[in-house]
């Protein structure tokens, strides 16, 4: 038995120095709703105090887990209430509440917060559309809020008054940001199904179902699940590769769950979910991409890739809810183009193009991440692609979303950078057919017959 746990520690540190596993967050969601007010002013002075109150000792806290446990924390960072819902009892300048939470957030010493969202499936109260229509000046005017739409659901059907809006919001949120390689618009995720206690930005609120405080923890380790399917060898069958992937993510999953009720733990607060995600980043051996070429893929985006991808998504999601009775979240294998060093070769070689990830978004965790569009793609056709990333989750009852970045001024094939985890990519080719009449349409899609469960 205790050869059996020092063989145990001995893989956990290989995997931790040598294949990137870490915890890519840790998410405290804080409820908003009593900090509704009549006056926007109170309102956000109200927000200011709960938050620094209630994640006082977050960025402590993990920084201690991290030194104690010797497990990388990448990220602290805060959810909130979907701010739409705040600005229907108040009104006024929607723009004070983002100001609001990065002046806290970045008081608090947190990476980002996210929240600045709104929940629009089915209709738009006057809170929503202000909000959306402040979404670019805020963005361009804070540093670390996040900000996010749910435009549809499989219950409700596509709102596509709100598609129109949103391609809008998309290309001014780049504009307004153009010198800083627009950047606003990677803090913008638009979803079909969005999930509540999802501790991933840039999509991360707080529902309105959750508890007043709650911590989330989101995993990662797509290096560690690589190295297992290249241990695997060439000659292990697709279901024996599944089952290694499977008994990988059992062990990341323990890992966050470990983390996750140590720091509900030491900060008092009720412990939420672990998100078991592969999210890649550009590092060497983090790659989501590599995984698949390891299955067997010449390069991530040729034939076979989504065959490849949705064996790895569903081991993932069965190694996870073995390992916990708290998994949620997305959990899953992300596939942003600019944050993985294999999804940017694969699109800078042109294997990988936009029409393949909107295939392979069928049977992953999201949809189409940090996609980079060439910087005069119309407002229509950016909704447009909105569109058929939500019919996919609508159809097929799952999380869909789009986080596209216009690089204004440039063109495909040229290289927008980021830094940081958000990486670098190619400016992939749009097909710029004219879907003006589509879009102009407005009204709604209705959900499909799949949503009659009662």
């Amino acid at each position: 038995m205790r050869r059996r746990r020092s063989e145990n520690i001995l893989e956990t540190i290989k995997m931790i120095e040598e294949e990137c596993l870490d915890i890519r967050t840790v998410t405290m969601g804080i409820s908003l709703l009593d900090c509704a007010d009549t006056d926007i002013d109170r309102s956000c002075e109200k927000i200011y105090h709960k938050l620094t109150e209630k994640a006082k000792d977050l960025v402590q806290v993990t920084s201690d887990i991290s030194r104690e446990y010797g497990i990388p924390i990448i990220n602290s960072r805060i959810s909130v209430t979907p701010i739409a819902l705040l600005q229907s009892v108040s009104g006024g300048d929607c723009v004070k509440y983002a100001k609001i939470l990065d002046k806290a957030g970045k008081d608090l010493g947190v990476n980002f917060i996210g929240g600045y969202s709104a929940l629009v499936q089915k209709g738009m109260t006057e809170g929503d559309r202000q909000l959306i229509a402040s979404i670019p000046q805020a963005l361009a005017e804070t540093d670390i809020v996040c900000s996010s739409v749910n435009i549809g659901s499989t219950k409700a059907g596509i709102n596509m008054d709100a598609v129109r809006e949103m391609g809008k919001v998309v290309r001014e949120c780049a504009e307004r940001t153009q010198e800083r390689n627009c950047f606003g618009a990677a803090k913008l995720v638009v979803f079909c199904n969005a999930v509540e206690d999802n501790p991933f930005m840039a999509g991360a609120f707080h529902g309105v179902s959750e508890p007043d405080c709650v911590i989330n923890v989101g995993v990662s380790g797509p290096g560690v699940v690589r190295q297992a399917v290249r241990d695997a060898g060439k000659e292990a069958s697709m279901d024996e590769i599944a089952e290694v992937i499977k008994r990988t993510a059992f062990k990341v999953t323990r890992m966050g769950q470990l983390v996750g009720m140590e720091a509900s733990r030491r900060l008092n607060v009720p412990f939420g979910i672990v998100d078991l995600s592969l999210a890649p980043t550009p590092a060497v051996g983090d790659s989501v991409a590599r995984i698949l070429e390891e299955i067997g893929l010449e390069c991530c985006g040729g034939p076979g890739t989504t065959a490849c991808l949705a064996m790895l998504n569903d081991a993932v999601k069965k190694g996870g809810v073995m390992a916990s009775s708290s998994v949620g979240g997305l959990s899953g294998a992300f596939i942003p183009v600019s944050e993985d060093a294999g999804m940017i070769e694969a699109a800078e070689k042109g294997i990988l193009t936009l029409e393949k990830l909107e295939a392979m978004t069928a049977v992953c965790s999201v949809g189409l991440d940090m996609i980079i569009i060439p910087g005069d793609t119309s407002a229509e056709t950016i909704s447009a692609i909105i569109a058929d990333e939500a019919a996919i989750g609508m159809i097929n009852q799952k999380t869909t979303a789009c986080r596209l970045i216009p690089a204004i001024g440039r063109e495909a094939g040229e290289m927008l950078e980021f830094g940081g985890l958000l990486g670098y990519g190619p400016i992939m080719p749009v097909k710029q057919d004219n879907a003006e009449v589509l879009i102009h349409r407005g009204g709604r899609i209705p959900s499909p017959i799949n949503s009659l469960k009662n």
